[in-house]
């Protein structure tokens, strides 16, 4: 039992190394190794890429979950609570079983210095070892070749789409990021890429380890008609494998494609009624989330999403311009300081009537004086105020039943506005 609450625990990790980010798989491997970990589960699929990724892992656990299958998700960051970031058969894992995944994590560690996102991989894999799970799916905390969970060796290796954010980490070249994030790839395993327009390094890569490379446009695809999509694909023995009149989503279809394809990959049950349910019911939380409130005893709509570089902000002002209302869209916006602001700005100034703009909880904050200032330079109406909660109010006061306030910037922003919307209820 561990002598340390999850609260405390965490705390412990925020300062237990001198640098918030250390690129490098020597420390986890040496610990890993220390923990004598079985294999985390019968399949493991990686996922990395600019944008998308928590909704292709959505995807692809509803997928494998549907058809009766075991299946263990990490994923970061998370919104509210530590326990997000690990789920087990759909459930977010407990305190006590963090607790207990740092307990043993600490003592393998000795004087080996890990970073928290370390720690908290470290623990993920211990979790998932502690149950027999037939797949589990790792998200990328950042890059892909040197990010911890780089230490298991995926069966498919999925990029989602090649983009530019963390330029201090990845470099500033769409090959840059590419090279990065195909160090997921292993010889003689699967990879898939989403991006229609691949950068030369994620081709080079897969050529030179001798992996299986899928690419979207090529090897799968989709088409999307009025009121449904249909999909192609290839399973693990190179059959094409296609579902035709599959219902439109609220995540994105882009992403479902690609998850389909990494599921057929696996070489797992292929039920499709239960695929199309798997579709249908894959959720995550902040990603284009519909909330109806009532305010101040009126009907209001509220849109949430974490979109916080270009490429997201690029997708979002596409979907918001092909769902237009009857009202006005009024923005509440929060972003952090290491993001491209302006290039944010550049897709979203059309779409809103109205800015309310807020520092975030994080001294990565850019301020509201200076989103404020960036938004007046394209002409923008827009007030500043002391919290994403005081913008939220702002906006709702303001807002009438057939306007839509849409809240995005950051997955900080996204945490304010649940947090907000917990003391409405």
């Amino acid at each position: 039992m561990s002598a340390r609450t999850l609260e405390q625990w965490l705390s412990y990790l925020e300062q237990l190394h001198p640098s918030e980010i250390e690129m490098g798989l020597a420390r986890v491997q040496e610990v890993a190794q220390r923990l004598a970990l079985p294999r985390i589960a019968e399949k493991v699929v990686t996922v990395t890429g600019t944008n998308g990724k928590g909704s292709t892992c959505a995807f692809l656990a509803s997928l494998v979950a549907q058809q009766g299958l075991s299946v263990g998700v990490y994923s970061s960051p998370h919104l509210l609570h530590y326990n997000e970031r690990i789920r087990i058969n759909g459930q977010d894992v407990s305190d006590e079983q963090l607790c207990a995944a740092f307990t043993a994590v600490e003592a393998a560690r000795g004087d080996t210095s890990l970073t928290y996102f370390e720690m908290g991989t470290l623990a993920a894999f211990w979790l998932f070892t502690q149950v027999p799970l037939a797949v589990v799916i790792l998200e990328v905390g950042l890059g892909g070749r040197l990010d911890a969970v780089n230490i298991v060796d995926a069966d498919v290796a999925v990029i989602t789409n090649i983009g530019l954010d963390h330029h201090d980490w990845l470099g500033d070249t769409r090959e840059s990021v590419a090279y990065e994030k195909a160090g997921i790839f292993r010889g003689g395993r699967t990879a898939l890429c989403g991006d229609l327009n691949p950068p030369e390094p994620i081709l080079t890569t897969a050529k030179n380890l001798n992996t299986p490379l899928l690419l979207r446009g090529q090897d799968f695809d989709l088409q999307v008609a009025a009121h449904s999509w249909q999909w192609r694909g290839v399973d693990g023995q190179g059959q094409t494998v296609q579902l035709a009149d599959i219902p439109l989503l609220n995540l994105p279809i882009e992403n479902a494609a690609l998850a389909l394809q990494a599921y057929a990959a696996l070489g797992l049950p292929w039920q499709p009624s239960a695929v199309l349910q798997g579709l249908q019911h894959a959720h995550i939380t902040g990603r284009l989330q519909s909330v109806a409130i009532t305010y101040q005893g009126r009907s209001l709509q509220l849109l949430l999403d974490v979109a916080h570089n270009p490429h997201a902000a690029q997708y979002l002002a596409q979907r918001l311009a092909s769902q237009p209302i009857q009202g006005r869209r009024l923005a509440v916006l929060g972003m952090l300081d290491d993001k491209d602001i302006q290039g944010v700005l550049s897709s979203m100034t059309d779409q809103f009537s109205d800015w309310a703009v807020a520092a975030l909880p994080s001294p990565r904050s850019c301020t509201a004086q200076a989103l404020e200032s960036a938004l007046s330079e394209q002409g923008a109406e827009v007030v500043a105020y002391s919290s994403i909660g005081a913008a939220i109010e702002a906006q709702c006061a303001q807002a009438a039943a057939d306007d839509q306030i849409v809240i995005f910037g950051s997955f900080f922003t996204v945490a304010q506005a649940l947090k907000w919307l917990a003391t409405q209820a």
